[in-house]
């Protein structure tokens, strides 16, 4: 079972609202000392990554502006993911750490010598979250004159890896390092060349500028879940976050695997990686009273601000006092109905259900009821979770100290990690395998 301690470089990530508790590290972001704490708990608990989030523009489309989002901090201020990786790697021997960077953000050349460097720092131990970007924001801000259709940003992503691949598989030879001292030769020209890539978006002539690391190409993760992104996902990826309702795992991970069988790739190529945001109590009714404290402390404003960012849709309209049964508006009426069909027994406002559905994530009870329910769930196809938190590192530590020793001594988490870099550790090899189309592009 892959273990992920889902975090944000940002003082609000998924549960919005919870940073004004007093119990959690979530406002002192931007120093080093919250992240390496959170890195030896997670190495403790024998975790497989620390997964950062990212995102490259705001959600201000609520209430037509960002007025909300920079209110509750909500991913607002957000720094850099990738920095903290080098601090937290120091201070750890074996823990990943998988980073989110958009194909918009970087040029493919100057992003593939930040992977190598990455990989180089941390013994192999880096994985890239690949995502495509979904605020219009993120788009204005790199110079697109709005965020480019989904296809485009697809037809870009292809582009990108085949660059990236280019780079970092085909332009250096495993023994262009010879580092001969004595024939004054670090590296042998012979066995470098430069890739001469020449497409619709990107013109790259190469040489990679850095050499090999352990993994070549760090362990690839992705999360996109419509037609376009499975595709994607089940051509390149090795990890893919699964977004859904934890009862149609099955269903996605069946799915994933026949297209990645469709590109030549194997059903051990791929690792499906749902999320949960575990609320652990010495027992059920300590779970529950910990759960009821926290929907006190959840803020329904960013929480709307957040929804309307990822439907792409204002919901600025939406009176939280409104009782249900008087609610109708015509705007995003899928989404509404889902969440009216949604509502558990009880529900009363459109707060309510806004609060519930914030709350959608959280598995609650006893250390061994959480532990029954995620093996549930990775007997059901599963690979692995997303352990986000509520507060940080409570919910980490909560689950290290609980949970993780049950999973254990049913021999579905790893008790102490096996040598070698991340790739190794999760796919038993530090390279992409002969299946992956990567391999093609191999010097």
């Amino acid at each position: 079972m892959v273990l992920n301690a889902f975090s944000m470089n940002c003082v609000s990530h998924i549960q919005q609202g919870m940073w004004t508790r007093a119990d959690t590290r979530q406002v002192e972001f931007g120093s080093l000392d919250p992240w390496i704490e959170l890195a030896k708990v997670a190495e403790k608990g024998c975790f497989d990554t620390i997964f950062l989030a990212d995102v490259i523009g705001l959600y201000d489309n609520y209430k037509g502006n960002a007025d909300t989002s920079f209110r509750e901090a909500m991913q607002v201020p957000v720094n850099d993911p990738m920095l903290l990786i080098p601090a937290m790697a120091a201070v750890t021997e074996h823990l990943g750490f998988a980073f989110t960077s958009s194909i918009l953000q970087a040029h493919p050349f100057t992003f593939a010598r930040q992977l190598s460097t990455l990989d180089h720092l941390t013994d192999g131990r880096v994985a890239w979250n690949i995502v495509t970007s979904y605020l219009p924001n993120a788009g204005s801000n790199l110079g697109f004159d709005g965020l480019p259709g989904h296809e485009e940003r697809y037809a870009r992503a292809d582009e990108y890896l085949e660059i990236i691949y280019k780079l970092l598989e085909g332009s250096w030879a495993d023994d262009a390092v010879v580092n001969d001292r004595q024939r004054r030769m670090y590296v042998n020209p012979d066995r470098v060349r430069p890739i001469n890539h020449r497409g619709p978006h990107y013109d790259v002539a190469g040489p990679h500028l850095s050499a090999p690391s352990l993994q070549r190409t760090p362990v690839l993760f992705q999360a996109g879940m419509s037609e376009t992104g499975r595709e994607f996902a089940a051509q390149h990826a090795e990890c893919v976050f699964v977004v859904g309702s934890s009862r149609s795992g099955p269903a996605i991970a069946a799915d994933l695997h026949q297209r990645a069988l469709s590109y030549g790739r194997s059903d051990s190529d791929l690792m499906l990686i749902g999320g949960v945001a575990p609320i652990v109590g010495g027992t059920e009714a300590e779970a529950l009273e910990k759960r009821d404290e926290y929907e006190k402390d959840l803020s329904i404003e960013a929480g709307l601000a957040h929804i309307s960012g990822n439907i792409g849709a204002d919901l600025g309209d939406i009176d939280p006092a409104e009782p249900l049964e008087n609610f109708r508006t015509e705007g995003v009426q899928g989404f509404v109905k889902n969440l009216l069909d949604s509502a558990p027994p009880g529900t009363r406002t459109m707060g309510d259900l806004v609060r519930s559905n914030l709350a959608g994530a959280w598995l609650v009870g006893s250390a061994e009821q959480v532990a029954d329910e995620l093996q549930r769930r990775f007997e059901s196809g599963l690979d692995g979770f997303n352990l986000t938190y509520t507060v940080t590192p409570g919910t980490f530590v909560d689950f290290v100290e609980g949970v993780v020793p049950i999973l254990q001594e049913r021999g579905l988490v790893q008790t102490e990690y096996s040598t070698g870099s991340l790739r190794r550790k999760l796919f038993g090899s530090d390279k992409l395998p002969a299946s992956h189309p990567a391999a093609k592009f191999r010097f």
